[in-house]
């Protein structure tokens, strides 16, 4: 059986701070085939890498991220003394030797800068090969493909909704549906299309087995080490 890829959700989010350089490098030390992480504008336009609106679960601050200069956001603490990383900072640490998938995340401001910057920063980086975009967004998609054509893109999809008609109507190159959806029909109808199947976010060891018994190309888990620990039980 060929086994999935791992990919750390945040990084290693489940041992480590999520979506910081120190999540990342635990990542790296557990062997992930690479990282998943979020990046959102900052009031001067810089992308960050961050999951929520606002720092207020993640970090010692309050407020929303797009309302925060990059000064600002980097002077709080995400967790044992960890800052918020710009995207450069990683792709300049991991970009050459890792996966890297790339969230867009400004689903509260769906038409601002973040595809183009993003774009801008990829192609600078020379990494066009060893990143994905994804977003549950899927005019964003588009949106960065135009600045960045030869980066692969994948679809996120909410639970229940990997098999809506609508995404046969955008390009993408991997679909990236929540674990509970995923079936042998879907994963052989996305085969046919030659798409990729990134599944998120698998913790349980059953689960993980499944998904692999399955065929999915990639797992996206907070807990990179336990999930090839799973893997390895496999034959």
């Amino acid at each position: 059986m060929k086994k999935p890829k791992i990919i750390a959700h945040r990084g290693a989010s489940g041992r480590a701070p999520e979506n910081t350089m120190a999540a990342f490098r635990l990542a790296m030390d557990q062997q992930a085939d690479g990282i998943e992480l979020d990046v959102m504008l900052t009031k001067d336009g810089q992308v960050v890498v961050i999951h929520d609106d606002t720092v207020d679960r993640t970090t010692n601050g309050f407020g929303k991220v797009r309302e925060l200069s990059l000064v600002a956001l980097q002077n709080l603490d995400a967790g044992n003394g960890e800052h918020i990383p710009t995207l450069q900072e990683v792709l300049d640490t991991f970009g050459d030797q890792w996966l890297i998938n790339i969230e867009l995340k400004n689903y509260a401001t769906p038409f601002d800068a973040l595809p183009v910057a993003t774009a801008q920063i990829v192609r600078r980086a020379g990494l066009t090969d060893t990143v994905i975009i994804s977003s549950f967004n899927p005019f964003n998609l588009p949106r960065f493909r135009r600045n960045c054509p030869k980066v692969k893109l994948g679809l996120l999809t909410v639970p229940g909704k990997a098999n809506l008609w609508l995404w046969r109507l955008f390009r993408f190159d991997a679909l990236h549906p929540h674990y509970e959806d995923v079936n042998a029909d879907l994963v052989t109808s996305e085969k046919a299309r030659q798409k990729q199947i990134n599944v998120w976010t698998v913790d349980d060891p059953d689960d993980i087995r499944r998904m692999a018994a399955l065929g999915v190309d990639s797992i996206i888990t907070n807990f990179p080490q336990e999930t090839r620990a799973a893997l390895e039980t496999l034959v």
